[in-house]
């Protein structure tokens, strides 16, 4: 009798947490001490393998209105209670519901940067990227464009006006992740600058301002020199105006990557 009493109380709790609702989205309802208290978190738990801020390492970047596994807010709370598995991203079991919560909603503040008033003209910013500007050749926004530099179709979601506007002064100040300027020799006399895709320890492969793709052995260079803090994408402190940059600007930061 006990262990028929026992087994119908196994039964009706595991139908009790089978029939229990995931959790209520709460990241709306975070208060700046909730957001501080998930920052904190991160930074001691996740910051490791994604990088203070968000901005990637051995995890991916975070720092991004759209992530590629959480597409809402309640994936991204599984994701962190639960982890993801056959990969390196651990679950959250010594953490609560609501500490999950706060660092999900410190992730989401990484993706998104306050929309403030421009003094510049959006319209007349996109006719400048698309002509004066030359952008197109480099960059590409909503799938159309070049792909030597950075894609732009977020870039207002994830970058201040003030850095957009020094990127665009000062290109070499800020360089992209992933966006190494490499220059190298090979033993025959042929000369090469570009971009580094990838490397390892016999091999490297560059891209070239043509869009073209090369590889090397280490072997076969007399000379390899990587050069950060410089970046292949000219300055427009004397191409545009004052005026045209804060036009560019105010179009740029205008890219949220809104459908």
């Amino acid at each position: 009798m006990k262990f028929g009493l026992l087994v119908l109380a196994l039964l009706t709790a595991a139908a009790v947490s089978m029939g229990k609702s995931p959790p209520q989205d709460q990241i709306s309802k975070l208060t700046a001490n909730d957001l501080a208290g998930g920052m904190k978190i991160f930074v001691g738990q996740c910051a490791l393998c994604h990088g203070i801020g968000g901005t990637g390492g051995r995890g991916p970047a975070l720092n991004r209105p759209e992530l590629p596994r959480a597409a809402d807010n309640q994936a991204l709370f599984n994701i962190i209670k639960n982890g993801i598995p056959e990969t390196e991203m651990p679950e959250a079991w010594q953490r609560t519901d609501r500490e999950i919560w706060q660092v999900a909603g410190y992730v989401r503040s990484l993706g998104r940067t306050e929309v403030s008033k421009l003094p510049g003209d959006p319209a007349r910013g996109r006719q400048i990227y698309e002509s004066k500007g030359g952008c197109t050749a480099c960059h590409i926004i909503g799938g159309r464009g070049g792909s030597f530099g950075p894609a732009l179709s977020e870039i207002g979601a994830r970058r201040s006006p003030s850095h957009l506007r020094e990127a665009l002064i000062d290109p070499g100040a800020s360089v992209a992740e992933g966006f190494l300027v490499v220059s190298l020799v090979t033993r025959d006399g042929h000369s090469l600058r570009g971009t580094r895709l990838n490397e390892d320890s016999f091999t490297i492969q560059l891209r070239d301002a043509s869009n073209a793709f090369h590889s090397f052995r280490k072997l076969d260079l007399v000379e390899l020199k990587k050069e950060p803090g410089v970046s292949t994408m000219p300055s427009y402190r004397d191409v545009l105006s004052s005026a045209e940059l804060d036009d560019l600007v105010a179009y740029l930061a205008g890219l949220r990557g809104g459908k």
